[in-house]
């Protein structure tokens, strides 16, 4: 599944061609994907400015004056910019088509989303589905007095608290897996057991490893490509996830994988005690 870095370089890639073009025209090539359309989205758009391109979590936020198109891609979505004579292929749902180009999104698994918010319905981030969301891990409100403060009555395991979003968003397996390593921290320590010391070298190793992805491109997931067609790089890098039984890059111990809320965890059992 795409995480924070790699929708925040699709939001990149896309940004110079659509802010401030006008949408000429919108595709819908089915019903939906996870959720219907909306169906009077052509018609909303047409003739409209795109704002700007922003991001919340993994959603995509695309502002108009009278609402925004949010965009979740799901387990396996990409969004490509295209000349807008490019013939569809059997996976591109939707076009949003700005002048000559379109942007189009293609979704093998079809679990991804396009959703409308009237700007009637009141201030994006309190649609149903950006409410719950945590601060953004890249953003000044993150911190470490907030991850210590929030997690005093967590008995779950750390890297579970990381991943439900809650308190910080956009936190996925790979990079939370990656910052633990960073930090020295077990992904199985309750969070409750963690000091505010420890915490402050999370909270760095967190934005420090987001930072990196985003810089290489994020990675290279089985169905992830950016905008452009070219693939990250940021797993030619990892420390620790889906290297099991391979050699720690620090200490020589080989690393271990084990399963927390039908998730992978991996970790080096000497360096993460």
């Amino acid at each position: 599944m795409p995480e924070l870095p790699e929708v925040e370089v699709t939001r990149r890639g896309v940004e110079p061609h659509l802010v401030g073009r006008q949408v000429t025209d919108v595709i819908l090539r089915r019903e939906g994907l996870r959720w219907p359309f909306p169906a009077t989205l052509p018609v909303l758009l047409r003739s409209k400015t795109i704002l700007s391109a922003g991001r919340r979590g993994k959603y995509l936020l695309l502002h108009f004056v009278h609402g925004t198109v949010l965009i979740h891609l799901g387990m396996s979505g990409h969004l490509r910019v295209l000349p807008k004579e490019t013939l569809p292929a059997k996976h591109d749902h939707i076009d949003i088509v700005v002048g000559d180009k379109a942007l189009r999104m293609t979704d093998p698994r079809r679990f991804g989303a396009v959703l409308w918010h009237d700007v009637a319905d009141g201030d994006i981030n309190q649609h149903p589905l950006l409410r719950p969301l945590g601060v953004e891990p890249l953003e000044d409100q993150f911190s470490a007095e907030l991850l210590y403060q929030q997690t005093r009555s967590r008995n779950a395991p750390v890297k579970q608290v990381l991943l439900a979003g809650d308190i910080v968003v956009g936190v996925g397996n790979i990079y939370a897996s990656e910052a633990l390593f960073k930090a020295r921290i077990n992904p199985k320590t309750q969070a409750k057991r963690i000091g505010i010391a420890r915490y402050r070298l999370l909270a760095d190793a967190i934005r420090e490893t987001l930072t990196a992805a985003i810089a290489q491109g994020g990675s290279t997931l089985k169905d992830f490509i950016g905008v452009n067609g070219q693939t990250g790089y940021f797993q030619q890098t990892y420390f620790v996830y889906d290297r099991t039984g391979e050699p720690c890059r620090v200490c020589g111990q080989a690393i271990c994988q084990i399963r927390q809320g039908q998730r992978s965890s991996f970790y080096c059992p000497q360096c993460q005690k």
